[in-house]
């Protein structure tokens, strides 16, 4: 079988991570796929929202460390450059995506398998989820943009008490959080993501990209550049068909449909 499954149906791109044996421990050759899925999902006007899960008991182990480079082996800059093309480069994936992405987290979500879900715009957890920020326990820094999603979804103390102690959190207290929106029976997790994802992909595609874009670059500008930032998203987005459909059916007194342009 492949190592990632991927299928379209009803405007939902779902990509599915399927090493269960590894707790999907994920591969470069893995993670390069779901970056170019991802880059696809967003030139392609027929997906209009991605869920992103994985098989068996995991959802997402974090990188696949065997056959790694040993210190030996390792020129100055090969740690630095890998990270940058490697594990910083799928979070990007998940963040610039220009579709609403939902984590429908299955089992174990660890290291950076933990930051791919946390990246995505909404996450659903079963039951049976957990989220371990595993890098302490092996001597290691966090990496996959983890320092920086963390912080910004629960702030610096509770993030710190996360990745100093690397204890595993149970998908009741990742919701207590607020690193997960809703923690749903193991059961009811495939149900509820395509419900989700079903929503937003009838939803006005082009204005939740740009919603979108505005919420992630909120945390990091000023209020002059975040208005500034507003102002011309609603000025690209009244130039839209959705936009305009929006605008009639609220007059003509009807639910909109929207064609996600």
């Amino acid at each position: 079988m492949p190592a990632v499954l991927h299928a379209t149906a009803d405007q939902v791109l779902t990509i599915t991570l399927n090493r269960p044996e590894t707790l999907n421990a994920l591969t470069p050759d893995q993670r390069d796929e779901v970056v170019q899925l991802l880059a696809k999902a967003s030139a392609t006007a027929d997906v209009r929202a991605v869920v992103l899960t994985g098989t068996g008991r995991g959802f997402c182990a974090g990188a696949d460390l065997r056959g790694a480079a040993t210190t030996d082996e390792r020129d100055v800059g090969d740690v630095a450059r890998t990270l940058r093309t490697g594990a910083q480069r799928l979070i990007a994936a998940v963040l610039d995506c220009e579709k609403p992405v939902i984590a429908a987290v299955n089992g174990t979500a660890a290291g950076l398998g933990g930051h791919l879900a946390l990246a995505c715009d909404l996450v659903l957890a079963a039951e049976s989820a957990r989220f371990i920020e595993v890098f302490v326990r092996r001597g290691l820094v966090p990496d996959g943009g983890g320092a920086y999603l963390l912080p910004r979804l629960i702030g610096p103390q509770r993030a710190k008490e996360l990745m100093f102690f690397g204890d595993a959190l149970t998908a009741t207290d990742a919701e207590r959080l607020g690193l997960v929106n809703r923690v749903v029976p193991d059961g009811d997790l495939d149900k509820t993501a395509r419900a989700w994802a079903e929503r937003l992909a009838a939803g006005p595609t082009r204005a939740l990209a740009l919603t979108k874009q505005l919420v992630n670059a909120s945390l990091d500008t000023d209020r002059t550049t975040a208005f500034a930032a507003e102002a011309a998203a609603q000025e690209i987005n009244m130039t839209t068909v959705d936009a305009q459909e929006g605008v009639r059916s609220f007059v003509e007194r009807r639910k909109p449909t929207y064609k996600g342009h």
